[in-house]
Formats: structure tokens, sequence, C-alpha cells
């Protein structure tokens, strides 16, 4: 056993993604409390609608208040970084009980969202929008 890590503790981990966020998931056993970036999922997620999405895996798996969750999320905006950390969190609740992969898989949340922004061409203003035609 390597020193300095105790026992008893059990982490389980999983890496979320969507758009261009990636978040990095660790869950061990708690009472609920979620940790993003070292502050509350209240105070780094600024409306409820974004709030839900991020804690949908446990509602869905039932295992609200069992898990504490201490998450680092980078890129993107918040509504990227929320299903990032739904996708992230998913993972982690399979691999702490694979019980949980059934209905996690069901509701949808192991999927990696393949949907992303796409590259601007040349001669275009943005991926297809064209300059203003002009037949003079």
């Amino acid at each position: 056993m390597p020193r300095g890590v105790k026992k008893d503790l059990a982490v389980f981990c999983g890496t979320g993604r969507r758009k261009t966020s990636i978040a990095r998931v660790r869950l061990t056993p708690g009472k609920g409390k979620i940790v993003i970036n070292g502050v509350s999922i209240d105070e780094y997620l600024p409306t409820e609608m974004l709030r839900i999405i991020a804690k949908q895996p446990f509602a869905v798996s039932g295992t609200e208040g069992k898990f504490d969750a201490s998450i680092k999320v980078e890129g993107g905006g918040f509504s990227g970084q929320a299903g990032a950390i739904r996708h992230g969190i998913a993972r982690a609740l399979v691999e702490a009980d694979e019980a949980n992969r059934p209905t996690i898989k069901a509701a949808g949340l192991l999927t990696r969202d393949p949907r992303m922004k796409e590259r601007k061409k040349p001669g275009l203003k943005k991926a297809r929008k064209a300059p203003q035609f002009s037949k003079r």
C-alpha cells in the first residue's frame, strides 16, 4: 500500500467531455457535497437548470447524498462544463457500482455528446455564413 493512502478511503474517478470542456471527477463516500474548481456548485454554476443537469446522474441512479464530488473542469462555457460534469459523474458512478450502469445508460448519460463547433472555411465569414452577394 502506498504511503499516505488511507486503507478505507474509496475514491472513484471519471472523466467527462462536452464540446471543448473537460471535467475530472472524483467521488468519495460522503453527504452529497459538490465542489467545482474549489467552489461550491451553487456559486460556480450560474443557473438552477445547469445545476440540475450536473446532478442528473445522482438523481437517475438514486445515489443523492451518498457521495461527495470534487471536480476540476476547464474549457468551454458554463453549459458545456455542466454537460462534461454530468458525463464525468455518470462514469464515476458506474465505476463505484456496476449495478448503476443499466439505469444510467438507459438515461443516456454515458454517451459522449459528439456535437462540436464546425470549423470556419476560407472565403466565408463563419462556418457556413457567406458574405453578402452583389451582382455588380
